[in-house]
């Protein structure tokens, strides 16, 4: 077989660069051209990574990663979501975990007052700025000093099977959850304005809070996608947002009713379920 010249090794080298350059469109995009970039001190998940392979990449104990994503048995993980590489700021005593949505004490004074807090005012001025801080909630809820406000007409972010219901005085059950199918429509509970829409929370995923009159806030958590802004005013039943995954991966939506910023129970609130 004759040897190929000097032009038939080009030839080669370009077929080769020419069939490399035609595969790269069926390489998956990474994880992040999804979700973004991971914020400081936290790891965006990529498919195929295990828990152990990141702490070895990270140079990270394994029992160390666990303790600070609060991770239980078999620890489970999935592409897309963060990881926490640091260890959690320490809290005092009184102070909640950091599924605490905002304060239930009362309020400071404005150039102190959570965003999630603050009026419509102070909401737009920092409206691109997630809440910084995650404050307390106490054991038990502060007894209410005036009548609900009848004029709000409730209605169900969706219709599904709640799988969690509101527990007082526990930080991690200061909402309800609803179970359903993925992308599934999830609605403004009640007319408002949107005044925080993002994933600055973690444990949250990308979490909606929606201010109505008489300072009642309505929060709707897990979503798979956004559709509303900050800043934007919403209707009673309009689609927000579309279902995602919580934390261990089943499809369901986190939503709360606060008053003044305390956690209420939201069956206190919504009709019955048809």
């Amino acid at each position: 077989m004759p040897v190929p010249g000097r032009h038939g090794c080009w030839l080669t080298l370009v077929c080769i660069l020419v069939l490399l350059a035609g595969c790269r469109g069926l390489v998956p995009a990474p994880v992040e051209d999804h979700y973004g970039p991971a914020p400081p001190g936290f790891y965006r998940i990529r498919q195929g990574d295990t828990l152990s392979e990141i702490a070895e990449r990270q140079r990270i104990p394994l029992s160390k990663l666990v303790a600070w994503n609060d991770l239980e048995p078999p620890h489970r993980i999935y592409a897309g979501r963060l990881l926490r590489m640091t260890p959690p700021e320490p809290k005092p005593a009184t102070m909640a975990p950091p599924t605490a949505i905002m304060a239930d004490e009362p309020r400071p004074p404005a150039s102190t007052t959570p965003p999630m807090a603050k009026s419509n005012a102070g909401a737009q001025a920092k409206r691109a700025e997630p809440p910084k801080t995650l404050a307390a909630t106490p054991t038990a809820l502060k007894p209410q000093t005036r009548p609900r406000d009848q004029t709000l007409n409730w209605r169900w972010p969706l219709k599904g099977k709640v799988t969690q219901d509101f527990a007082p005085g526990d930080p991690r059950r200061q909402g309800i959850r609803i179970a359903g199918q993925p992308g599934t429509a999830v609605a403004a509970a009640e007319v408002g304005e949107v005044v925080y829409a993002g994933s600055g929370l973690p444990g949250y995923g990308n979490l909606i809070i929606i201010k109505h009159k008489n300072d009642y806030l309505t929060t709707y958590g897990f979503n798979r996608r956004m559709l509303v802004e900050e800043g934007a005013r919403v209707r009673r039943g309009e689609p927000i947002a579309e279902m995602g995954q919580g934390p261990d991966g089943t499809y369901l939506l986190h939503f709360e009713i606060r008053r003044d910023g305390t956690a209420t129970d939201p069956a206190d609130y919504l009709p019955a379920q048809p």
